[in-house]
């Protein structure tokens, strides 16, 4: 009798091609007989699940804790090295020369070589978004809205530790031994990325099979959980992203709305912080914009310098701390939001949120009234930048992650460099002015959001352009 070998033809599949169309797939044909079993990177980074991998990496990574400028050029850079030869050789060089350029800049002799090296410290800060990458590309995706979020609160730690150093060391020691004693951790943390692995994501989308599958076992081990069985089955790609892929017809209007909301956001986030300790520093009249004066001194004329500068007291010291806390206080409800509402609405929700609470800093309040808004507002831009970080990492894929992350990296930088300009000059001049453009570059921020084009909530990671 003539042997029949059983042909299983899969239903007809589709694959995404953007927010509109879907792409037919051609039917494929296995042989149930005989055919081994496979497996991609997701359905091993959904099988092993979270565990304590997961936290050890998050205790590692969330410990990093003229900067903007250097930042803003390696950001690209560094993100199309990491897309080529991995974002773990990438981190590790930028937290060895960020922290060697930090510890550099405690000796700087003039406030030229001191710009300068506070650059150099920011083409080293530019590497530590591959970190994120790391997180987000061995997390499950249910995972993903919850644990990044939580993140922040190693961001947290670290923010309210420099303050009470600074509150110590600064009038004591001077701000040398500030930036030297800063510096420590970056170099310790060098020492335990050994216990962190390549992506192995990124080991497929090159070819290398074998290493991504020895990772995911390794964690696996580490989770006490289990891997699928069979093999990692994904094709290498031929090519990695470039900045040109980012411009293309299936991602231009993510990315340029992408890069307007991740500008705003920087904008308003370091002009928080910066208005916060100009507003204290300054001791600035309620709604006058004028400086108070203290007892014995004169007012300033043109012929004076501008630079009219305060040592911060023990009470401003205090007031910085508080409003530090803030940058919490919300992630209970931006969790919340992720996973329910999406990373698009509840990215709109919090920047609109952000442009009412800038105004409302127009209005004559005392100053306990003054640290509520402040607080309030550390909690709404701390808690864009959880969802603005978290859809970008998803938005694109894996082959293109790295570059997408440094450019919007870049981009936001140039907001950062913008803010001081705002929250330091403007707001001397005019306080209602200065207030109001922060507030009217949320509100655009925010319709950029709302209309994304691509929701990432339970989407799996996309491994091919």
């Amino acid at each position: 009798m003539q042997r029949i070998t059983q042909k299983i033809i899969e239903p007809r599949l589709t694959k995404y091609v953007n927010t509109i169309k879907l792409e037919e797939v051609t039917p494929r044909v296995t042989d149930s007989s005989n055919a081994p079993k496979t497996y991609s990177v997701e359905e091993a980074v959904e099988t092993i699940g979270f565990g304590r991998f997961h936290i050890m990496l998050f205790l590692i990574m969330g410990s990093t804790g003229m900067v903007f400028f250097g930042y803003m050029i390696f950001s690209i850079i560094l993100g199309l090295l990491a897309d080529r030869y991995g974002r773990l050789k990438i981190l590790v060089i930028s937290f060895l020369w960020g922290a060697y350029f930090s510890l550099l800049t405690s000796f700087s002799p003039s406030y030229g070589w001191f710009v300068f090296l506070r650059c150099m410290v920011g083409c080293g800060v530019s590497g530590h978004a591959q970190g994120l990458i790391i997180k987000t590309e061995f997390l499950p995706k249910t995972c993903r809205g919850y644990m990044l979020p939580l993140s922040q609160l190693f961001w947290l730690a670290g923010s309210l530790l420099i303050i009470g150093v600074g509150s110590v060391v600064n009038p004591t020691l001077g701000w040398r031994w500030l930036v030297r004693l800063a510096s420590i951790p970056g170099i310790i943390l060098v020492i335990v990325f050994k216990f962190v692995p390549e992506s192995a994501r990124f080991n497929v989308s090159v070819g290398k099979h074998q290493a991504a599958m020895e990772t995911l076992t390794w964690i696996a081990k580490i989770n006490r959980s289990k891997m699928p069985e069979g093999t990692i089955d994904e094709p290498a790609v031929e090519k990695t992203g470039s900045f040109w892929d980012l411009l293309d017809r299936k991602y231009l209007r993510t990315s340029l709305q992408i890069w307007v909301i991740w500008l705003g956001i920087s904008f308003a986030y370091y002009g928080v912080i910066l208005a916060s300790s100009e507003l204290l520093e300054r001791n600035l009249l309620c709604g006058s914009g004028q400086v108070a004066l203290g007892a014995g001194e004169e007012p300033y004329e043109g012929s004076h310098s501008q630079c009219y500068c305060n040592m911060l007291s023990s009470s401003d010291y205090r007031t910085m701390i508080i409003s530090t806390v803030g940058e919490i206080a919300l992630n209970p409800f931006n969790i919340l939001g992720i996973n329910l509402l999406g990373r698009r609405w509840t990215l709109g929700i919090t920047m609109a949120t952000t442009g009412i609470f800038f105004l409302l800093l127009n209005i004559c309040m005392s100053s306990t009234g003054l640290i509520g808004i402040l607080f309030c507002l550390r909690a709404l831009v701390s808690a864009n930048f959880n969802t603005i970080y978290i859809y970008t990492a998803e938005v694109y894929p894996t082959v293109m992650r790295a570059i997408g992350m440094g450019t919007s990296g870049s981009l936001c930088r140039i907001g950062a460099m913008a803010a001081p300009f705002i929250a330091q000059v403007l707001l001397s001049a005019s306080i209602i002015g200065a207030l109001c453009l922060f507030s009217a570059v949320c509100f655009i921020c925010a319709i950029s959001a709302f209309t994304l084009p691509i929701e990432t909530k339970g989407r799996a990671l996309q491994e091919i352009r």
